[in-house]
């Protein structure tokens, strides 16, 4: 029995590159268990050696030696203990280490009294481990077997755990694949990547797209906690990290560095805008981006499930890269405030839509973007110079901060809001009477 105990543990050590001293160990200890629920008791401190060759086991209580306490010493003691663990009970705390420092603990699983002590060793002394020879029972060894077998499995759960996590953790910030398992009662996806399930909380998920059962799909690697149950993998689909990581896996000059992504502003399943750089003047960093004929950011757009994607030009000149930040739109003036890091942006009365985008989007990444609060006002070209006096007033603003988050609205004459729907109105209007007129 003995040898076949060493074997198993000895082959199960080989194939899953497991310490045999960590198996033994977990075996001792599991074994130290068994006893003191079945030939022991509660204030047993048991430990066992155990031979794997020849099956023999010693079993001992160990405990430390400390000085004698009165029984009213300890009463009191324990008294004080109650009384303060009800108070931080009461005030949904936990006891501090320092709130018990001062009170005489004794504890009799792992400690005995100097006088208790010497009447099993005569010459034992404060501070010293005793170690209480305790007899085993003849069908302790059949236990033993049955014992060895339960902590092997254990420890080959543990490997497989600890190699899933090992592995997950070295692809921490990258795309993972996995399949769309099911959706849990808070809403969180459960995704099958293989050996373990990772999850996809709500606020990892992107609404516009549709998670069905059994699809593969590519997934942002969060983060990897080692839980009780095993690694614990989260998820997402709406990090803006995403972003960048595809494009650092599609494009060849963004992996080696020749050009560089200086930021990034995402509305998931919705916009996104990347400001990309470059030192190296023989180099476009936005047709680098794109690929000829549009190949690298289309690949890039439907590994996004069809997000719309701008590649802004980083400027260091503020004016340029928030002009550059706002396109599509032709932006006409860019006046800032450099105090308030704010910055008022003039376009023409047909850009003024474009540039605010539906439902102030394109404003509200613009912002976020570039790190400044861009307001846009709507400037009409004027047809006299007292028209002009009567346009300067008449100019629509609206503002958006990329501290805040809220969706920008432009505003009519007199700081009232105007929606977005309203200015495409507008603008449909003027073309209808457009067309009137040339058909007159």
């Amino acid at each position: 029995m003995a040898s076949e105990i060493t074997k198993s543990i000895q082959i199960v050590c080989d194939e899953k590159g497991l310490d045999p001293s960590v198996v033994m160990d977990a075996l001792q200890s599991a074994l130290a268990a068994a006893y003191r629920k079945d030939f022991g008791n509660r204030q047993q401190n048991i430990k066992v050696e155990f031979d794997p060759e020849t099956g023999d086991m010693k079993v001992w209580d160990e405990k430390e030696v400390v000085e004698d306490i009165s029984e009213e010493i300890l009463e009191q003691a324990q008294e004080e203990m109650t009384k303060r663990r009800e108070e931080a009970r009461k005030e949904r705390r936990e006891l501090s280490d320092e709130e018990m420092e001062d009170l005489i603990r004794f504890n009799p699983k792992t400690q005995i009294m100097v006088t208790q002590a010497k009447e099993l060793k005569p010459k034992a002394e404060l501070g010293e481990i005793l170690k209480i020879d305790l007899e085993v029972p003849g069908d302790f060894g059949r236990m033993a077997a049955q014992t060895a077998k339960q902590v092997i499995i254990q420890k080959l759960r543990e490997a497989e755990r600890s190699t899933v996590y090992e592995d997950f953790k070295g692809q921490l910030g990258s795309i993972v694949q996995g399949f769309v398992q099911r959706r849990d009662r808070s809403g969180a996806l459960i995704i099958d990547l293989g050996k373990v399930t990772g999850i996809v909380p709500q606020n990892g998920q992107v609404r516009r797209e549709h998670y069905t059962p059994g699809a593969r799909m590519k997934f942002y690697l969060v983060s990897v906690e080692m839980g009780s149950r095993g690694p614990e993998i989260m998820l997402s689909r709406a990090d803006k990290r995403m972003v960048q990581t595809i494009f650092e896996q599609e494009i060849p000059e963004i992996e080696s560095g020749e050009v560089e992504i200086k930021n990034i502003a995402r509305e998931a399943g919705g916009r996104s805008k990347v400001a990309v750089s470059t030192d190296n003047d023989n180099i476009d960093p936005i047709g680098s981006c794109i690929g000829q004929r549009g190949s690298r950011i289309n690949t890039i757009i439907d590994e996004l499930g069809g997000e719309k994607i701008d590649i802004i030009e980083y400027s260091e000149d503020a004016k340029a890269y928030i002009k550059n930040a706002l396109s599509p739109a032709k932006i006409s003036t860019v006046e800032l405030d450099e105090s308030n890091k704010e910055a008022l942006v003039y376009v023409a009365e047909d850009q003024f839509s474009l540039a605010i985008g539906r439902e102030g989007q394109n404003v509200r990444l613009a912002s976020e973007l570039t790190g400044w609060t861009i307001k846009v006002l709507e400037q009409k070209p004027p047809a006299s110079a007292e028209s002009s006096s009567s346009n300067s007033d008449e100019s629509a603003e609206t503002a958006v901060s990329s501290s805040e988050d809220q969706q920008a609205q432009p505003e009519k004459p007199d700081s009232e809001p105007i929606s977005p729907s309203e200015s495409h109105n507008a603008e449909n209007q003027n073309l209808e009477q457009d067309e009137t007129q040339g058909a007159e």
